[in-house]
């Protein structure tokens, strides 16, 4: 199979390159033969001949042919395919997984396993669709780490080999040379990062258990309606774990290697990420799970496009575009958290997990607020004694949580979503309202339909709809396969308090 896959719709690529069209940026990237760059398609320089574009599905694959990434554009930091949130076959779970770090940690075996393939089926498909490779695709999020380690911090080129992956300082320098056609100190001095006097005296690498500070910009696809998803975050906070603080969602986050806490807050082309990190090979872990927490990576005008053809949900997209679904940075949290959550309020949910909080989980210290906390993991969680529920839902938490421990169910975000669902199904007490809330923020399938949901009830009856279970499951045939963005958009159209961002 050779490197260079071109798009199969070549006309519309090339549309799309013309007009400097943002909504196709991270869908597909564009290689100059002329210049040998390749680019966004939104690059603003002047747009290249027809036939001396040629379109890559991935940036590993333009860089296996040859290309290198372009200064102006920085196609490295668009943002990711939406195709990989809205699939759930083998190849948007391998692509899934590694943004998750599973490569860099483990190889390509590893991703085998987790995946359920052999070695030989993963890299066959992720070429055939892709054009690169595991390991092809692992080395291009290396250099993109890289990058933002280069230019955003003072660490020493060392320190940001290791906290990217790289396995020798030799194979660092080498790729960033080839990706960026720039050595590490030049990409350094572009930036105007280069503060001497900020670095450590001595040089050496920061302590394990300190924790590392970071200034992000993570990139969205416009629009981006920040109110329900931020307010929605803010409002179910458990208390230790999660907060809002001077206008960011800041909560603790564990990770492969070790701890983190990221502060989220909303800007108009961006979302601000302050992240402080225990362990620097844990950052792409830690921008992936935040992307994924925030839904960055949705494509919100096809969303627009397919819900605006129903008349009752017309008007409410008109007057919010660019709904995201609030997600999670731990599926197995969330998953324990909804069972929590059943037939009481927002308010006793979160004092519940609180207390589990303070009782099971390790503590942390937060250099940026009052965060002490990280949720208990479900081995924790399974051997502790259960949360003060009723009888029904202390028996569901505790048979939720051991085979979330004992991997009976996998809700990672390279998990099958039928087989989850039907893992699911097997626990006591989990019924259709939490299968699916599960699988909409945790599992991250958009086409999800609590349709139980008080909330989607009531706004299903202000804008018109059929408010019964049965009947509105029947009506939303038609939102396919963006229902759980119909959920955001019935949701808000209640006067719930996380439809709005706190003051």
């Amino acid at each position: 199979m050779p490197a260079e896959r071109i798009q199969p719709d070549r006309e519309r690529c090339i549309r799309a390159v013309q007009s400097k069209d943002a909504r196709f940026d991270g869908w597909f990237f564009t290689a100059v033969l002329t210049t040998g760059i390749y680019c966004r398609p939104s690059c603003p320089v002047a747009p290249p001949k027809p036939a001396n574009m040629r379109f890559f599905p991935s940036a590993a694959a333009a860089q296996q042919a040859g290309f290198r990434a372009c200064k102006r554009c920085r196609p490295d930091a668009s943002p990711g395919s939406p195709e990989w949130d809205v699939r759930a076959d083998l190849v948007a779970r391998a692509m899934r997984l590694i943004a998750d770090g599973v490569v860099d940690d483990g190889g390509v075996p590893a991703l085998a396993r987790r995946l359920g393939y052999s070695v030989r089926q993963v890299e066959r498909q992720l070429l055939m669709e892709l054009g690169a490779g595991p390991l092809a695709l692992a080395r291009a999020q290396r250099a993109q780490t890289a990058r933002l380690l280069i230019e955003t911090t003072v660490l020493t080129m060392s320190e940001v080999a290791f906290a990217a992956g790289f396995a020798s300082i030799r194979a660092f320098n080498d790729t960033i040379r080839e990706v960026f056609a720039l050595a590490p100190s030049q990409l350094r001095e572009r930036a105007g990062r280069a503060r001497a006097a900020e670095r450590r005296p001595d040089g050496a690498a920061a302590p394990h258990r300190a924790l590392t500070q970071l200034a992000l910009r993570l990139p969205f696809r416009a629009p981006l309606q920040p109110d329900s998803l931020f307010g929605h975050l803010a409002v179910t906070a458990v208390p230790g774990v999660e907060e809002w603080r001077d206008g960011a969602y800041r909560r603790t986050l564990r990770l492969p290697h070790g701890h983190g806490i990221v502060g989220l807050r909303p800007e108009p082309d961006h979302v601000s990420c302050r992240l402080w990190i225990a362990d620097l090979r844990d950052l792409a872990s830690a921008i992936s799970r935040c992307r994924r927490l925030l839904d960055l990576d949705a494509d919100p005008v096809a969303v627009a496009d397919l819900l605006s053809a129903d008349e009752a949900l017309a008007p409410l997209v008109r007057k919010a575009p660019g709904r995201r679904v609030p997600r999670t940075v731990d599926p197995a949290e969330f998953a324990l958290r909804a069972v929590i959550g059943q037939q009481v309020s927002i308010g006793a949910a979160r004092t519940h997990a609180a207390r589990l909080a303070f009782a099971c989980g390790d503590l942390v210290a937060d250099p940026g607020g009052e965060l002490t906390r990280l949720f208990p993991d479900p081995a924790a969680l399974a051997a502790a004694e259960s949360p003060a529920l009723p009888r029904s839902r202390r028996e569901s938490f505790a048979a939720l949580a051991h085979a979330l421990a004992t991997g009976s169910i996998d809700l990672s975000v390279g998990s099958d979503w039928h087989e989850a669902r039907q893992r699911l199904a097997t626990m006591p007490g989990l019924g259709p309202w939490t299968i699916e809330t599960i699988a909409m923020r945790a599992l991250g399938d958009p086409d999800a339909f609590p349709a139980s949901d008080l909330a989607v009830r009531v706004g299903a009856r202000q804008t018109g709809l059929p408010d019964a279970a049965p009947a509105l499951i029947a009506r939303a045939v038609t939102w396919r396969p963006w229902r759980s963005y119909a959920v955001q958009y019935l949701s808000a159209a209640t006067q719930h308090a996380v439809n709005h961002l706190p003051d």
